[in-house]
């Protein structure tokens, strides 16, 4: 499982007009599942969502969680972390999950984070849409649960 996680002042997602997520402080999480992906890997990086240490505390130094400063995460699920574009000139997307796995992995990644204490605002898994943010920082970080074990 693969998540890069944004620190963002705010951050939207649009589906054709309608806004369907919406946060204020916090993280901006796309999320690609894999398809040899466990349980394991979606508690790993749920967990490490949670736990990161990415916002500011009051000596300027990034020691407080999403959780400490009441902030939500804005989880959209990418297949296209899947991407592998080493041979030719189109992206090969045979190491992402088929949609039915992948989207009940995304969704146990929220519920996870949601058991935290922590919002979960979510974009429409498998539609195309419109993601606004604006970073803080910018603060960008890639997690992947193959390397964390």
């Amino acid at each position: 499982m693969r998540a890069v996680i944004q620190r963002v002042r705010s951050a939207s997602v649009r589906v054709g007009k309608d806004e369907v997520g919406a946060i204020e402080s916090g993280l901006l999480v796309f999320l690609g599942v894999a398809c040899d992906d466990t349980e394991t890997d979606v508690k790993w990086v749920a967990e490490k969502m949670i736990h990161l240490r990415v916002f500011e505390d009051d000596d300027r130094k990034m020691n407080r969680t999403v959780k400490e400063i009441e902030g939500s995460i804005l989880l959209i699920s990418q297949f296209t972390l899947y991407g592998d574009c080493r041979k030719g000139r189109r992206p090969s997307f045979t190491q992402a999950a088929e949609p039915s796995k992948a989207d009940h992995l995304y969704r146990m990644c929220g519920k996870i984070i949601e058991e935290n204490g922590v919002r979960v605002a979510y974009g429409v898994f498998g539609a195309m849409m419109d993601v606004a943010l604006i970073n803080d920082g910018p603060v960008t970080l890639l997690l992947d649960s193959r390397k964390g074990f």
